[in-house]
């Protein structure tokens, strides 16, 4: 049988994803530092908000609160045997809101990265991420998700061990890289590259692209670099509402409904299928990038300069595939916002 991601490709030309999880319930009051996957337990009632807050906005796909529910990270928090547990009570909550929805609403599992690193620099041994993953992807699955969706990664080593893990369990799958240093990921992947490592992968994911990193400009001028290479599989557009700047002794991040608006439509354009927001993008973003999917026609694939005359400037001059840019960078622990 088909799963529903693939089922909503075939009759649809985009899809909306959802925003922020860490914006969002830093905004109903979860303090830095703490695990937000604490409250799939502990605040359910605020998990359903926030997906019901994308549901409402017009999302016909949102991730589970499990970004960081795996032994690795849940470990910083003494809770590192509950990465199954908590995967599955953030999947659950998913599952109830989408099925009171009224309309088709896909449950996406997200799996973070572990924070490790692997590869000859790091200590993380291959068979020991993709246990990792695999736990969280059972929770995850166990609990109602649709589709698997792994995020935020940077490291080819790391994107291998989640699609083994996936694989091992059946499960159809998503997966997206963050591209935040010259066009590239702190671990040295191009747009060029990533194409090359899906389309190797022994069992490749439903739909692949980029979320977070810099800004919607940079990210969109990588989703051009995905086309170029012309791949057919449906690409994922999941940038950040602007960039962040430190106001009254919190992040927040400058992009305005509107200026989503225009990202959403030019994401279309560049050819992107699967269209969201990453950190900052509330339900209010949301709206505006659904309405004007739906009443602006189609552009033309945007030329860079159109891209950043919409959006703002890049960040570097180098989308990272003429090897200017770094090759191998130490990786940060940070999590979606």
């Amino acid at each position: 049988m088909s799963d529903a991601l693939t089922k909503m490709l075939e009759t649809r030309d985009w899809i909306l994803t959802d925003g922020a999880t860490g914006t969002n319930l830093f905004n109903m009051g979860l303090q830095s530092g703490d695990a937000p996957e604490f409250w799939n337990e502990d605040e359910p009632d605020k998990i359903r908000a926030l997906y019901n807050g994308a549901i409402n906005a017009g999302s016909d796909l949102f991730l589970t609160n499990s970004f960081g529910a795996n032994a690795s990270r849940l470990k910083l928090h003494d809770a590192g045997n509950r990465a199954y547990e908590l995967s599955k009570l953030a999947a659950e909550l998913g599952r109830d809101c989408a099925d009171k929805a009224g309309r088709a609403v896909i449950v996406a599992g997200s799996v973070g990265p572990t924070g490790e690193i692997m590869g000859a620099a790091g200590t993380l041994a291959h068979e020991t991420a993709v246990e990792m993953f695999e736990e969280t992807a059972k929770g995850l699955m166990d609990g109602g998700a649709d589709v698997l969706w792994v995020e935020t990664i940077s490291a080819p080593e790391e994107f291998k061990a989640a699609a083994e893990a996936f694989g091992n369990i059946g499960a159809p799958w998503c997966g997206t890289m963050s591209f935040d240093t010259a066009g590239r990921t702190m671990m040295g992947v191009t747009s060029a590259s990533m194409v090359s490592l899906v389309e190797e992968l022994p069992n490749p994911p439903i739909a692949f692209g980029a979320n977070c990193g810099v800004g919607a400009s940079d990210l969109l001028r990588t989703v051009l670099g995905f086309v170029a290479q012309g791949t057919e599989r449906p690409i994922i557009a999941k940038g950040n509402a602007g960039i962040p700047k430190y106001v009254h002794g919190h992040i927040h991040y400058d992009g305005t409904p509107e200026l989503m608006a225009d990202y959403a439509c030019l994401a279309r354009a560049s050819g992107a299928r699967i269209i969201g927001g990453c950190c900052g993008t509330l339900p209010e973003h949301l709206r505006a990038m659904r309405e004007a999917l739906e009443t602006r026609p189609v552009g033309e694939r945007p030329t860079l300069e159109q891209i950043t005359q919409a959006l703002g400037g890049f960040s570097s001059e180098s989308d990272g595939t003429d090897d200017s840019g770094p090759t191998r960078a130490r990786r940060s622990r940070r999590r979606r916002a």
